[in-house]
């Protein structure tokens, strides 16, 4: 039996936000003081950082609920299964659904509740619940999936990453730049061995948060005048230095697990979070076995797609695997290696064969 990735869907949003956008912001410093500089110099520097040219940002009728539903039901039609089949939906995301135009998020019901609900499932057996570990959320919904397959108390499991942070971005905060919406799912199966299947080879999973904790955090807006709702905040250079540090370890240590030399590896999937960052962990990675990184060995897509956490891995994969990414392409029997980071701070892998 081998446990593999059977079927893929994502939802980009239509509405393209251009670097452009932000011309005419607000921006401040975290004490509220304003920035020497015009936001022309910000927003270049901004993109040369990371390779963000524009995002996407979700239609004001829908929450991230809504767009997880959609990309699930394209992942349900591409694995071929009867959605009632399903033994758990997982739903990696981290702000539950927040309405366009409020502050409060909504996670009442669950968001895997509310998707299996859109998907009009009857089965009450098909486990619904959410999965909250920061960006590497959907990567750890794949290894849950994996276990409850393993352990034979599933057979099918759907696993969806999504997020709408565009809502619950500080106006005031350069920093708001980086992120955007979207989702990604994907099915987890259980097949025959001869049958034409992935097959997840080993996995890695940590969190620090001794002094780690609160690298990534909700707090105020930089304006003190504004309202006293609550944004996403980061201490950006804490999380590069977190980063271009333990997830190559964590990478190295899952490739290891697995039995596969690195240069078997065709594909890295990196958490779409800053194009320097992801350059300088997988550029590690390689320089862990003194080899240097291979070109093409990372497809990108932040710079027309930018942040949008959970949902980057699943929806670059997608992309990938369906040939909508120029000069990436993945084949049966390729190796490739999932890595993540994130909020918590938690970090994670997965060394895949497709």
């Amino acid at each position: 039996m081998t446990i593999g990735i059977t079927g893929t869907g994502s939802y980009i949003p239509p509405r393209v936000i251009a670097n452009q956008n932000f011309e005419t912001a607000e921006f401040l410093n975290s004490d509220g003081s304003p920035f020497k500089q015009d936001n022309s110099l910000i927003i270049e520097k901004f993109q040369a950082i990371t390779g963000i040219c524009e995002r996407r940002y979700v239609e004001d009728t829908l929450n991230t609920s809504d767009i997880a539903f959609l990309a699930a039901e394209r992942a349900i039609a591409d694995a071929g299964i009867d959605k009632e089949q399903l033994d758990y939906i997982i739903f990696a995301h981290n702000f539950g659904d927040v309405g366009h135009g409020e502050s409060q998020s909504d996670t009442v019901p669950s968001l895997a509740t509310r998707v299996k609900h859109h998907l009009r499932i009857k089965n009450p057996k098909c486990v619904a619940y959410d999965l909250l570990f920061g960006c590497p959320g959907w990567i750890e919904g794949v290894i849950q999936a994996r276990a409850f397959i393993k352990s034979g108390i599933a057979q099918k499991c759907l696993v969806i990453g999504a997020e709408t942070l565009s809502r619950i971005v500080d106006p005031f905060d350069r920093d708001s730049m980086i992120y955007s919406d979207g989702a990604g799912a994907t099915v987890i199966e259980a097949k025959k061995a001869n049958e034409n299947a992935g097959c997840i080879l080993a996995h890695e999973s940590a969190t620090y948060a001794f002094d780690e904790a609160y690298f990534l955090y909700y707090g105020k807006s930089y304006n003190a005048t504004n309202d006293n709702t609550k944004y996403i905040k980061m201490y950006g250079r804490k999380i590069y230095e977190f980063a271009i540090t333990n997830v190559p370890r964590a990478m190295a240590s899952c490739l290891e697990k697995s039995g596969v030399d690195i240069d078997s590896v065709k594909k890295i999937f990196i958490h779409q979070a800053n194009e320097k960052m992801d350059e300088a962990i997988v550029k590690r990675f390689y320089g862990l076995y003194n080899k240097e990184m291979p070109k093409g060995i990372m497809p990108m897509n932040i710079g027309e797609l930018g942040n949008s956490s959970v949902a980057t891995i699943p929806t670059l994969f997608d992309m990938v695997r369906n040939g909508k990414l120029k000069d990436q392409r993945v084949r049966q029997g390729d190796v490739v290696i999932f890595a993540s980071v994130g909020a918590g701070m938690n970090v994670n892998a997965i060394v895949y064969s497709i």
